[in-house]
């Protein structure tokens, strides 16, 4: 069964994608998905108008799921 995300979510998967540095297989391994799912979701909003910033929620989930 897939796991239908929020598009909150994947905006956020996004912006971290492309802002944090670090590799997309890390980004995609620390939120729990498949590599091509990200690449798809970086390829579709590439130019749409990415959030600020994280969500504080996204962000201890990502330091949670690193630890």
């Amino acid at each position: 069964m897939a796991i239908k995300h929020s598009e909150e979510f994947k905006r956020e998967a996004v912006w971290i994608a492309l802002t944090s540095g670090l590799s997309r297989r890390r980004v995609a391994s620390d939120l729990v998905l498949s590599l091509s799912t990200l690449g798809t979701w970086v390829s579709l909003n590439r130019g749409d108008d990415l959030p600020a910033s994280p969500s504080v929620d996204l962000l201890a989930e990502n330091e949670q799921l690193r630890r």
